[in-house]
């Protein structure tokens, strides 16, 4: 089994496993072990699809302004889970390969690993979802055939982004490519660099 098709298979877990209550509030409940890999892509894929209903919610035109500032604390939140994961997933990779030693022409990548999976959780998430659209029995037949030309396009993404991942992978297994991760370094939610927050004190 390929990475890619690992992920992909976990990411569908989550995706099912959270549509048994479909609610932001349920608990993850990750069945792998917490040292694995698979942990972190159960995990990612879990904080991604409660951010996704998060979006969802806040975007009722009827929501009480309160509540609707609330959320956006807990999607502030929940973006800096995320990114603090994908940086845990590349330092995965990194010691994955930590021993190869790179050819003398290895090229770099435009992106991360983790920030290619991150693509692929987010992929799987729009599949479910468009997916569910196309099925819908109370929209139009307009709708659906919509929706589901949209599935296609997806689907063709989904394969060949997983493609393009675990190629990557071999590139640097094979050291044509020399894997180099630079943290996000994000400012706003830190207190001494947001000016906002340190003018406050």
């Amino acid at each position: 089994m390929t990475f890619t098709e690992q992920a992909n298979r976990i990411f569908r877990q989550v995706i099912d496993d959270y549509h048994l209550t479909n609610n932001v509030d349920t608990p993850m409940r990750n069945p792998y072990s917490r040292e694995s890999i698979e942990f972190s892509l159960y995990q990612k894929c879990w904080i991604d699809t409660v951010q996704w209903h998060y979006e969802d919610i806040i975007r009722d035109p009827h929501i009480d302004p309160t509540e609707a500032l609330a959320l956006k604390r807990r999607i502030d939140r929940s973006n800096q889970d995320r990114t603090d994961l994908v940086e845990q997933i590349d330092t995965w990779f990194r010691q994955q390969y930590s021993d190869v030693v790179p050819q003398p022409d290895a090229r770099l990548n435009t992106e991360s690993p983790a920030w290619a999976v991150d693509r692929l959780s987010i992929l799987a998430l729009k599949i479910y979802h468009m997916q569910e659209q196309a099925q819908r029995t109370d929209a139009s037949a307009e709708h659906q055939q919509r929706c589901q030309q949209k599935l296609a396009v997806l689907l063709e993404q989904q394969k060949d982004l997983s493609l393009a991942i675990d190629q990557l992978l071999d590139d640097y297994q094979q050291g044509r490519k020399v894997m180099k991760v630079y943290r996000q370094m994000k400012m706003y939610n830190d207190p001494s660099t947001n000016p906002v927050l340190y003018g406050k004190k």
